[in-house]
């Protein structure tokens, strides 16, 4: 069974920084495109970046800038590096992957999540 969890999330004040980590674990798989996205209270999930297993990445207009998207393929590990936070990025941050399946007869493609991580910027 695969999992994403996700780890760095915690209270910090306005124009410090948080490094969020998400390993993905289990067994017969690979991962195509990863991506943060977060959810504030009483608004809709947003996505914040992507990245490809290339390594193309996309942001936020919100975000630019401020926050960094990677991974480390052989750790199966996507990271998000937070600067400059600002109490509006206060939110739930969530894990999210693309994963290629090895099952029996082939190959299939499934998306998960995972359980978040709460981000809290004090003015």
């Amino acid at each position: 069974q695969v999992q994403l969890v996700e780890s760095g999330g915690g209270l910090v004040q306005a124009g410090g920084s948080l490094r969020l980590s998400c390993a993905a674990s289990g067994s017969s798989f690979s991962i195509d495109t990863m991506a943060w996205y977060r959810q504030a209270p009483g608004k809709q999930r947003e996505l914040v970046a992507s990245i490809t297993t290339g390594g193309t990445t996309n942001y936020a207009d919100s975000v630019k800038g401020r926050f960094t998207i990677s991974r480390d393929n052989a750790k199966n590990t996507m990271y998000l590096q937070m600067n400059s936070l600002k109490p509006e990025d206060t939110a739930v941050y969530y894990c999210n992957a693309d994963l290629w399946l090895r099952v029996p007869g082939g190959i299939r493609t499934q998306n998960y999540w995972g359980q978040g991580t709460q981000v809290t910027v004090s003015s």
